[in-house]
């Protein structure tokens, strides 16, 4: 089943970010675009590649008016741990969110029970809370933040520009698709 135009569900966690932790709920996503980065656990291996990388492009996220939340089943106390103690993940500004119950992994559909841990997960959420595109990845795959951030770029032009579509590899200013008119043999 496709979580595509399906609502964030009512939540509220513990984040760290900044040195302190805070509480996010459901309202302090609406009305701006955000990105639900799901990763399986703190001081592991490939999560901290992704969140490096993430950090790196964070500024870029934030000019495109949309926020980067990143989560996992640790608590924000982990988090925090795991900030003190990583040059890469000193680098993070944006929330760490807290899902020790595992609360938000299940309602993006990305919760391994077996193991307690979420799959790598990449969602896009709209102003109105509703997911506008997703992708879930093997453990073992790490994500790139570029791309992520140009299906965000993407999402938010389809948004605006409800009777065009962006074809693949399309970046802010390059040509679309206009359905009825562009014919797929003329790609």
């Amino acid at each position: 089943m496709s979580l595509i135009n399906r609502e964030v569900a009512d939540f509220s966690v513990q984040a760290y970010q900044g040195d302190a932790f805070k509480t996010i709920a459901k309202k302090d996503i609406l009305g701006k675009w955000s990105v639900f980065f799901f990763y399986p656990a703190d001081f592991t291996f490939v999560c901290p590649t992704e969140l490096e990388d993430l950090a790196n492009t964070y500024d870029k996220f934030k000019a495109a008016g949309c926020e980067v939340y990143s989560v996992s089943c640790d608590t924000h106390f982990v988090h925090k741990a795991w900030h003190d103690a990583s040059e890469t993940i000193k680098k993070i500004k944006f929330p760490m969110l807290a899902d020790p119950t595992g609360k938000l992994a299940r309602d993006f559909d990305v919760m391994i029970e077996a193991d307690g841990i979420a799959e790598r997960g990449s969602f896009i959420v709209s102003p109105e809370g509703k997911i506008a595109a997703y992708e879930v990845s093997s453990g073992s795959v790490g994500r790139n933040a570029e791309e992520l951030l140009r299906r965000v770029q993407a999402c938010q032009f389809v948004a605006r520009n409800g009777n065009e579509a962006c074809p693949a590899r399309w970046v802010p200013g390059a040509k679309t698709l206009k359905p009825g008119i562009d014919l797929v043999g003329k790609l």
